[in-house]
């Protein structure tokens, strides 16, 4: 059902934790699953220096989010805002139609934390960032009604 780099990932998560004084924090939430994310960054000199992160969710969800971190880790603002949610799963070997959805929240979890650090800056936020932002806030709402 998962490949190995998935299960690597679940077995030994990298990144895991939440970062001290972080200057970015996202967060994102599936209706139907009830999976919840959380990522922390630090930035410095416009790239990703630290990442952190804390999952509450299934296998993929936990290797989803490990892989994101390591993808973005040392990447600047505008390279992590082009990780998109298939390249999540295809660095980690595909992942089953019924949990893509995993490799959809650790993006957006990314961006999310991405979208509050040039928030709380006060930088300019892309068009799309601010799209995405949206959604994400209207998803997580719905979520936490149903909890």
């Amino acid at each position: 059902m998962y490949s190995s780099k998935v299960l690597e990932h679940f077995r030994n998560p990298r990144n895991m934790g939440k970062l001290k004084e972080p200057n970015g924090i996202g967060k994102v939430g599936n209706v139907i699953c009830g999976d919840i994310m959380w990522i922390y960054i630090k930035v410095r000199k416009n790239k990703i220096a630290e990442i952190g992160w804390e999952t509450m969710g299934c296998a993929a969800a936990i290797s989803t989010t490990s892989m994101i971190s390591e993808l973005a880790k040392g990447k600047t603002l505008n390279d992590a805002m082009k990780i998109g949610r298939n390249d999540v799963a295809s660095e980690l070997g595909g992942l089953p139609p019924i949990k893509m959805h995993c490799s959809n929240l650790a993006a957006d979890a990314l961006h999310e934390a991405i979208y509050n650090y040039l928030s709380k800056n006060k930088m300019p936020i892309p068009k799309e960032l601010q799209k995405d932002h949206e959604r994400i806030l209207r998803e997580l709402n719905s979520v936490e009604h149903r909890h």
